[in-house]
């Protein structure tokens, strides 16, 4: 009888909550403000159950998830469920948040081995940047050059062919092909 009662309380909560997001699409802001307040409610309980500190996070993410639903408003189909459509938005704002998190934490992690870091040896990046030019040295230029220039200085390919002589397509057969070239050079010098 609860699951009965369950799936009746949210075809209902579905139905208040699409009305009053139609309304406001119709352009009622006052619907549209009761709308906000609804989801946020059903919002906030969803996001408290699925993040590590609720107290701290919950709000901002809410308020994260809030913005996109009314920025994607036009996007929502009148015939889909409401609910579903806005559920998408807040697990995608929500892995953007825990995505997120998860970096800043990696960048706060204490040094263990602070000696080591100091100690690394400053002739590798030298060595490893003769070694590439090396090895670019022995591509024909419509090969050497489109990589030089679009994959070490990041210029673009049309830049590139500007620069070059080189049609746009040429730059990017060069590139593919001399890195080709290049991965079976790497091999060969194992």
């Amino acid at each position: 009888m609860d699951r009965i009662d369950s799936d009746a309380e949210q075809r209902r909560r579905e139905q208040q909550l699409q009305t009053l997001f139609l309304a406001g699409l119709d352009g009622d802001a006052r619907q549209y403000r009761r709308f906000l307040d609804a989801l946020s409610g059903h919002l906030r309980t969803y996001l408290r159950r699925r993040l590590f500190d609720p107290d701290r996070e919950a709000e901002d993410v809410l308020q994260e998830v809030l913005l996109a639903v009314h920025n994607a408003r036009h996007t929502y189909r009148r015939e889909q469920p409401l609910t579903a459509w806005v559920y998408a938005i807040a697990r995608y704002k929500l892995a953007d948040h825990l995505r997120a998190r998860s970096r800043r934490d990696a960048n706060n992690e204490p040094l263990d081995d602070q000696d080591s870091l100091f100690a690394l040896d400053q002739s590798e990046p030298a060595q490893a940047h003769r070694d590439l030019h090396k090895l670019l040295a022995q591509l024909p230029d419509r090969q050497r050059l489109p990589i030089l220039h679009v994959k070490l200085r990041g210029l673009s390919v049309k830049e590139t062919a500007d620069l070059t002589g080189l049609s746009e397509s040429a730059v990017k057969i060069g590139v593919h092909r001399g890195l080709k070239v290049l991965t079976a050079l790497l091999r060969e010098n194992r």
